[in-house]
């Protein structure tokens, strides 16, 4: 039997949460799809940008879930979720039967699970699909996305998450996109650690770094990280505040360091990634992209 798209031809897509990611991700809903997309965020500031670019502001969660079929979330962590999904005043007290809620942000995967059985005793639709890339892929409408749901649900939502992602993957059932995030972001902090060791010994044993990066990334050490954020962040030390944190990084490998724990498994490279991770931040940097845990690893003295 055929499956029916969700249409984006009707005013029915919300999005809640419009951070680093969540406001490029909702303003390619906007500009992309013929119709209204309506936006809810605690700050001002980035919801006045999106109303201007033809989002409809909701008053409230509940407004919003009242007036919406379709709902993504992008948020800053797991509490974030739970708190927007589960409080008395939240979506899923709200939606109506039938609607379909997507959490685009990168949670737990117990809680992830966890929602996905509150909705079905709604008869809401559930999909985890967080999101890997930068801000820029975000703005590009460039990300990979990484969807956990039933096949039918898949079909269904592709045609709009392929309005924000270039490539979308249904990794298996509910949790599994969650799995899929949580474990690429692991692989992408033990890459950078790694870089910002060999870039400390290259520098320190008088390589230029440029050329030192230049060369590996013609051999096998090349990497996204390196070519990403080795190039472009690491090399000229730019590690900016609006952008994957420090803060946010320790964040996700503590789902990873949690999700390993669960099935019995000591990540011990993992673990030390965390103690450089911590360091950085104890260092002053929780706020700023997080390669800069460089500049703990090898700080550079005027």
């Amino acid at each position: 039997m055929a499956v029916n798209p969700i249409s984006t031809a009707e005013p029915k897509i919300g999005f809640v949460g419009l951070g680093v990611m969540g406001e490029p991700m909702c303003l390619n809903l906007a500009k992309k799809a013929p119709s209204k997309v309506i936006g809810f965020d605690l700050s001002s500031e980035s919801l006045g940008r999106l109303v201007e670019a033809g989002v409809v502001r909701a008053i409230s969660l509940a407004d919003l879930a009242g007036r919406c079929e379709l709902i993504f979330l992008s948020l800053p962590d797991g509490d974030a979720v739970k708190a927007v999904c589960c409080d008395p005043d939240g979506l899923i007290a709200h939606m109506k039967a039938s609607s379909i809620l997507v959490d685009m942000s990168t949670s737990p995967v117990g809680l992830t699970r966890e929602l996905a059985a509150q909705c079905q005793a709604r008869h809401i639709g559930f999909a985890d699909a967080p999101v890997a890339r930068t801000r820029e892929a975000a703005i590009r409408g460039d990300l990979s996305v990484m969807v956990g749901c039933d096949a039918t649900l898949f079909e269904r939502l592709l045609p709009v998450l392929k309005l924000m992602g270039s490539d979308v993957t249904r990794c298996g059932e509910v949790g599994s996109g969650q799995i899929m995030k949580i474990l690429n972001n692991m692989v992408l902090f033990q890459n950078v650690c790694a870089l910002s060791e060999a870039i400390a010994v290259a520098r320190r044993n008088a390589v230029d770094p440029d050329t030192f990066l230049s060369v590996l990334s013609k051999g096998s050490g090349d990497s996204f990280a390196l070519r990403n954020h080795g190039i472009k962040s690491m090399l000229p030390r730019i590690f900016p505040d609006r952008a994957f944190s420090t803060r946010y990084a320790k964040k996700d490998l503590g789902y990873a360091l949690d999700l390993a724990n669960s099935v019995g498994l000591d990540l011990k490279c993992a673990k030390v990634v965390m103690e450089r991770l911590t360091e950085s931040e104890a260092a002053g940097f929780g706020d700023q992209y997080f390669p800069v845990l460089l500049n703990v690893i090898d700080p550079i003295v005027d």
